[in-house]
């Protein structure tokens, strides 16, 4: 079973940043999907970013250009780069990892606010 972990959320002002860490019980990366979820009040779970076992990336149209996501396979760690960050980027994060089918974190919270 795959146990993954989140870390790095906070409280951060309108066009600041942060990094998202997800650290994984073993080595995955080379089978699995790795994705950024989030998940704000009131609101659905949605695709933040993707990046496959290939190394192929993808990105929701909000967030292209400003999320970056990464992987260190020596640290079985997948990064989640946010700058330019807005209020409506405010949601707890989760990390997921997908193959036949998905194992997700506990979440991070996040939050954009002056």
């Amino acid at each position: 079973q795959v146990q993954l972990v989140e870390s790095g959320g906070g409280l951060v002002q309108p066009g600041g940043s942060l990094r998202l860490s997800c650290a994984a019980s073993t080595n995955i990366f080379s089978i699995y999907a790795m994705g950024w979820y989030r998940q704000a009040p009131g609101k659905q779970r949605e695709l933040v970013a993707m990046l496959t076992s290939g190394g192929t990336t993808n990105y929701a149209d909000s967030v292209k250009g400003r999320f970056t996501i990464s992987r260190d396979n020596a640290k079985n760690t997948v990064y989640l780069q946010m700058n330019s960050l807005e209020p409506e980027d405010t949601a707890v994060y989760y990390c997921c990892a997908t193959y036949l089918r998905a194992y997700c974190g506990q979440g991070t919270q996040v939050t954009v606010s002056t």
